[in-house]
């Protein structure tokens, strides 16, 4: 993809936009009334997920663990986010829709370009098409391969933009796709071209992210200074790749924990859920906060994590180990207007599109409800304060 896609955008890579997860579990009402809300209350993009199996391990799925545990339910059901999003699109109007993120492991890099060609004739804003470099739980378990997953995404990303451009033959020779006569003459309706965003963390993704992306979508836990740093070499390797750097919207998915006083959001932050999704980052984000992981210190969080795996007793003594202290170093918690002034700071390093996950609706329902509200609210503020 070339910086000429981005002419097409109908929201300016420098206007602060919020996003949100509007789910890829049954049941699909919950899905559609998701999306609903997020267009009644003014978010600009709906974000799907790609995965097989989640992330909560069947051993700790319980009400001790989160409220919203159903024991019955596999916490590994999920839509596939191609069909789900040409559900969705329908339904979408105004509001972009992308999936945060896929791989091109379980997916040939053509048939994503394809699938998002396609999902550019059903929407009225430029789909998304989010690639990482993938995780170990949605590839090991099904007998896929993964060695090597960012030197196969750096291929993939030469196959998918060339994809969504070409007219005619495609020849290409990398390391782990290569052909001669491939055709993709599909094209996508100007307004609407897909845009690639990558989520990136390490030096070697940003530099991807520089060279052939439209949006960055990082995941893991940061500090405004380490994001700066971070957005600062993805703008170097966008400028010697001879792309605008300013063309590429700095995005951001963020972890709060939320609460209606910052007593309340510190005890949250000592909850079972809240300590199990702190288990989710790397060691190397734990070493900064100055704690060692309890997966050990060459863990890369969430990269690595195979939740069936690991036995109940695994999993009660690494929640067990995480500490509150160290666990307020990780994440954005307190009251909505801490959160807000600290998301402030990263708006001031860089931040554009912002996508809110409260740890805390994992507490209780009442938090949850709270967390929804404030979201809200958080979105409003730094939309205005931006503007």
């Amino acid at each position: 993809m070339t910086d000429d896609a981005a002419v097409w955008r109908r929201v300016p890579p420098d206007q602060f936009t919020v996003g949100i997860t509007v789910g890829t579990q049954p049941p699909l009402s919950r899905v559609h009334t998701t999306l609903r809300i997020a267009r009644l209350l003014g978010f600009d993009v709906g974000w799907t997920v790609d995965h097989f199996q989640g992330f909560f391990p069947t051993a700790v799925w319980d009400r001790e663990l989160t409220w919203a545990a159903d024991p019955v339910a596999s916490p590994h059901a999920f839509f596939d986010y191609q069909t789900l999003l040409g559900n969705l699109s329908a339904r979408a109007g105004s509001l972009h829709l992308g999936v945060g993120v896929t791989e091109a492991i379980r997916h040939h890099p053509m048939a994503l370009a394809q699938a998002f060609l396609t999902l550019a004739h059903m929407t009225k804003r430029a789909p998304i098409l989010g690639l990482g470099a993938g995780e170990r739980e949605n590839v090991e378990p099904y007998g896929l391969d993964f060695q090597r997953p960012v030197a196969r995404l750096e291929d993939a990303l030469a196959v998918v933009r060339a994809a969504l451009r070409s007219q005619g033959p495609i020849a290409h020779h990398g390391p782990f796709f290569a052909f001669d006569d491939a055709l993709m003459d599909l094209e996508a309706p100007a307004p609407t071209f897909p845009e690639i965003w990558i989520a990136a963390h390490g030096p070697r993704m940003l530099r991807l992210t520089g060279v052939y992306a439209d949006g960055w979508y990082p995941t893991l836990p940061t500090s405004p200074q380490q994001y700066e740093a971070s957005l600062r070499t993805v703008r170097v390797a966008a400028r010697d790749a001879g792309r605008n750097p300013d063309a590429i919207t700095a995005g951001w998915q963020a972890f709060t924990v939320i609460g209606r006083s910052e007593r309340a959001a510190r005890a949250m932050l000592g909850s079972r859920a809240v300590r199990f999704t702190a288990l989710l980052a790397d060691a190397a984000t734990w070493q900064r906060a100055g704690v060692p992981h309890p997966f050990g210190s060459d863990y890369r969080g969430i990269v690595d994590f195979v939740p069936e795996r690991h036995s109940r007793a695994e999993l009660d003594a690494a929640i067990e180990a995480v500490p509150v202290d160290g666990l307020a170093e990780l994440v954005l918690w307190g009251t909505v207007d801490h959160v807000r002034q600290r998301l402030g700071e990263f708006h001031d390093a860089g931040l554009r599109h912002l996508v809110v996950q409260p740890a805390s609706a994992l507490v209780s329902k009442t938090d949850a409800m709270y967390s929804a509200a404030a979201v809200v609210r958080i979105a409003r503020g730094l939309k205005r304060s931006s503007q």
